[in-house]
């Protein structure tokens, strides 16, 4: 399972942790995995071009150690200065010595998210020091809170080479090119980056001085020329988008584009994206995962992720802040029938759906549950014709829900209508003692300021973003920009387990941590297949399955279906072919 902490969580970690330590200890860790992982994506280091992008925070020592390893196996390493005389002191002394070439920017790059003080500088665990230069790693409060090159402006727009992107995503996008298979947690190799490609030798940067000296030569060429480019602008407490100097070099970047711990520009903490950000191939992270890593729209600017260790998981709760299952997480996850099982001890999921408009709501749903563990499907409404003739070993009841038979989970919602006798079926589904799924027309039909907290069973709600709007009383757009406040904020108010579907499903419980969902892809945004993951849902809550753990297995099956069935190259498809690609999926799970 990956596993992801908040900011403060991180900064609270490694202050434990550098105490522990010889001063500069941490940094040095960091920066070796962050130098071994550039020199696995250029394939030869030696005669390579290297350009570090550095602000004045802990992640711009990174870069700038990370530089001098590099320079010391053969490559011409050059760091370009956002902010000169708040760069990290050791770091610059170590480049320099290696035989690096430094660039500066004009103008600093200090922005939101609070730099160290002006002058100074934080020694490894202790306060920062008058007029010096930064040693160890990190200030008193952690890991580099300075936020060079960042500024709080909203709504800045792409351009240059794919490698700038404004806030904001589109629900159901698909994850950013190259981003890594599920629990590989590897950056991509070989010389070559998802959206950029690595060169060979190359001659020296012209315009820049030998030896270590300063010039105020032409960074933006040699961040151009360069192989591969090291993101080191921003901390993981920055805010905001990036300051103009900062996004001019990062549009000039032709090589690869790495960045440290995080791109800079997006949020740690809730994966928010607000202004112009670092598009990175690959983001090499330290200690643990950072939640906005995991979470769109920040989670497409990451890249393939690669986590470092650095000593720090001894220090970190229990608890994360935010989960993303992987395989061997699902299998332990996925119910199994026994010798002696028969169909009403493996689960009968009843199912409303459906309407005379929209009988092939009623369809999908059941071919999601009939493929999600249970034994039987109890089907109750007006499609009862339309889904036998496809699913011919559906139980059907003409209704109302309560007089339909015995089940272990409802599910209600897709395709129900709007009239009295859906909100009636609603009412009688609720009234249950059995978990219960709400989906689609059943959200829109829910009580305004519901309590689900008074069912006697778990309740979870299945909202793409235009439906958590409207539940919680907001624009769509607020809801896609900060995802993680939206779901979290919804299982909080109605008392439920919520699925917030999207570009990345996220999954909350109340005092849980959130779940994130790792397999969807672009092609799941088509009619109807919400209604198939509703109907898988509710399939694995009549088998047993706790609520957050039916939600958040559904929705990695029902991800990792769509990719089957596009796969390799991707092609559109349509919502049955996801649920029948759900047995041969939950076979590759358990394989």
């Amino acid at each position: 399972m990956r596993i992801a902490y908040s900011v403060e969580t991180v900064r609270a970690a490694e202050r434990e942790l550098m105490a522990r330590l010889p001063q500069g200890a941490l940094m040095q860790r960091a920066a070796a995995g962050l130098a071994a992982a550039c020199a696995d994506l250029l394939g030869r280091v030696y005669g390579s071009r290297v350009a570090l992008l550095v602000g004045s925070g802990d992640n711009g020592g990174d870069a700038l150690y990370a530089g001098a390893r590099l320079a010391r196996r053969g490559a011409g390493v050059t760091a370009v200065l956002l902010n000169p005389d708040r760069a990290h002191g050791g770091g610059l002394a170590a480049l320099r010595a290696a035989g690096g070439r430094v660039a500066t920017v004009g103008g600093g790059a200090a922005g939101g998210g609070g730099a160290a003080a002006s002058g100074g500088a934080a020694a490894s665990g202790g306060a920062a020091a008058s007029g010096g230069p930064m040693a160890g790693r990190g200030p008193a409060a952690g890991r580099g809170p300075a936020a060079d090159g960042s500024a709080a402006t909203a709504g800045g727009t792409a351009a240059g080479s794919g490698r700038m992107a404004a806030g904001g995503t589109a629900a159901g996008g698909a994850a950013a090119a190259g981003s890594a298979a599920p629990g590989s947690g590897q950056a991509p190799g070989s010389g070559q980056a998802a959206g950029g490609v690595a060169s060979g030798s190359a001659a020296a940067d012209r315009g820049l001085t030998d030896g270590g000296s300063e010039a105020n030569g032409d960074a933006e060429a040699a961040v151009a020329r360069a192989d591969l480019v090291i993101d080191g602008i921003v901390g993981i407490g920055g805010k905001g988008g990036l300051r103009p100097d900062a996004e001019r070099l990062v549009r000039a970047v032709r090589g690869i584009l790495v960045a440290v711990d995080l791109p800079s520009g997006v949020d740690a903490d809730t994966g928010e994206v607000r202004g112009s950000a670092v598009r990175a191939d690959a983001t090499i992270t330290f200690g643990t995962y950072k939640p906005g890593l995991l979470i769109d729209p920040a989670h497409t600017h990451a890249g393939a992720l690669r986590l470092i260790d650095i000593g720090l998981d001894a220090h970190l709760p229990a608890d994360p802040d935010l989960e993303a299952l992987q395989h061997e997480d699902v299998a332990a996850l996925l119910p199994r029938p026994s010798a002696e099982s028969d169909k009403y001890r493996r689960g009968v999921v009843g199912v409303v759906a459906g309407s005379a408009r929209y009988p092939g709501a009623a369809v999908l749903a059941v071919s999601g549950a009939l493929r999600g563990g249970a034994g039987a499907v109890r089907y109750v409404g007006p499609a009862a014709d339309t889904v036998i003739a496809r699913f011919p070993e559906t139980l059907v009841h003409s209704g109302p829900p309560a007089k339909a038979g015995r089940v272990q989970s409802w599910v209600v919602g897709p395709g129900l209508g709007d009239g009295a006798a859906a909100r009636h079926s609603l009412e009688d589904v609720l009234a249950s003692d059995v978990p219960v799924l709400v989906d689609a027309d059943g959200l829109h039909l829910l009580p305004a300021g519901s309590d689900l907290r008074k069912r006697e069973a778990a309740t979870v709600l299945t909202p793409h973003a235009g439906e958590a709007a409207a539940l919680l009383g907001v624009s769509r757009e607020e809801v896609e920009a900060g995802r993680l406040a939206a779901v979290r904020a919804l299982a909080e108010r109605y008392g439920a387990t919520v699925l917030l579907k999207g570009s990345t499903t996220l999954v909350a419980a109340e005092h849980q941590p959130v779940r994130v969902n790792p397999t969807g892809v672009g092609w799941l945004a088509t009619a109807g297949s919400g209604d198939v993951l509703s109907g898988l849902i509710g399939s694995l809550l009549a088998t047993g399955l706790p609520a957050r753990d039916a939600a958040s297995t559904g929705a990695y099956l029902h991800g990792l279906a769509a990719r089957r069935t596009t796969a390799p190259h991707g092609a559109p498809i349509a919502a049955y072919d996801v649920s029948t690609a759900l047995t041969d999926t939950w076979r590759d799970v358990l394989a």
